[in-house]
């Protein structure tokens, strides 16, 4: 009886590890399935056209991309060159998912009858870094004394309002300002011309002006009033898109703020990864304005991206309040932040 049972359990064992060895195959085989199924699935493709040539706006999502941060998403992330017309139309026409523009170049959009279907979604700096800059020794060093001096203009309504603010409430005279009418690309050389004050986005080319060891004064526009302190630049994306695949715009931003806060704690290594994907800028002059936008990107948001609805409101409010724009942007319109990684 006792070899009966010795048998008896030696065999019981030998079935049971059979079982169990022919299960845990089979459960290694399901489980390599998946991996080469997941590796076999492509990732989600998005394209984020760009509103100019490469700069430090922009350092964030090519952090994203070079770092992975989008691949661990699912995404594969095409960052694209912006058309003639700008990011607006492509994406509101559903060519791009994602864009980079601008509060104050939406509002004309935001107050017609025939929108193009954006949003914005994620502020890129957190405070207008935008403002006028001049020669020291022209004297420029409050926004009444620009009247006397020439100015080179977009010849924007939106532009020139905000220019006639800042000086006559500053007690100048706005039509003293001799108006010339230029698209300065090179503000250095500008201001070496007949051109005393130019409009300029301080991180690139206030920086500039800083690396070639020019004096300069700078008028920061938010310092003078915070209905001028708009949103500068914004990422927007698709009104079709962010319905239909809210989870992917969850996760481009997700990744997107990932690459703006490593450019924060590491800006030196973050433009160096801008100047990877865009060689013929001067390198001395990204690393400069990487670090200046380290403290901007963020500032005193709460988080990054965030858009605060009363300072986004008030710009609109007051351009309708100096017939700017054909009609009110009721509040709220245009911007969200519910795709805002927590």
């Amino acid at each position: 009886m006792k070899l009966f049972k010795s048998k008896f359990f030696a065999l019981t064992a030998v079935l049971a590890l059979s079982v169990f060895t022919l299960t845990a195959c089979s459960q290694n085989k399901v489980d390599e399935g998946n991996k080469e199924k997941a590796a076999e699935e492509p990732n989600e493709k998005i394209r984020i056209v760009l509103d100019w040539t490469p700069n430090t706006n922009h350092t964030g999502l090519y952090v994203a991309q070079s770092k992975g941060f989008f691949a661990e998403q699912g995404l594969d992330v095409e960052i694209m060159q912006p058309p003639e017309g700008g990011a607006e139309t492509l994406v509101g026409a559903g060519d791009a998912e994602f864009g980079i523009s601008f509060q104050d170049s939406l509002a004309p959009n935001f107050a017609s009858e025939n929108q193009v279907p954006v949003t914005a979604v994620a502020a890129l700096i957190q405070h207008n870094t935008s403002g006028i800059i001049s020669l020291k020794e022209k004297g420029i060093d409050t926004p009444s004394k620009m009247s006397g001096h020439s100015y080179a203009t977009w010849d924007m309504p939106i532009e020139k309002a905000i220019i006639k603010k800042i000086v006559e409430e500053d007690g100048g005279k706005f039509e003293d300002i001799k108006m010339i009418p230029s698209t300065v690309t090179d503000v250095v050389t500008a201001l070496q011309t007949d051109v005393d004050s130019v409009w300029v986005f301080y991180a690139w080319d206030g920086i500039a002006t800083k690396v070639k060891g020019i004096e300069t004064n700078y008028l920061n526009f938010a310092d003078y009033g915070t209905e001028l302190d708009f949103y500068s630049p914004v990422l927007i994306a698709g009104n079709d898109f962010l319905q239909n695949n809210p989870e992917t715009v969850k996760k481009a931003l997700l990744a997107i703020k990932k690459g703006y806060e490593f450019a924060i704690e590491n800006p030196e290594e973050a433009a160096d990864i801008l100047l990877e994907q865009a060689p013929e800028l001067d390198s001395e002059l990204v690393k400069e304005s990487q670090k200046w936008l380290a403290d901007q990107y963020i500032a005193d948001a709460t988080q990054w991206g965030y858009i605060d609805p009363n300072r986004w409101d008030g710009f609109y409010g007051w351009l309708f309040k100096n017939n700017l724009i054909e009609k009110e942007i009721p509040k709220g319109t245009g911007f969200a932040n519910e795709f805002l990684p927590e």
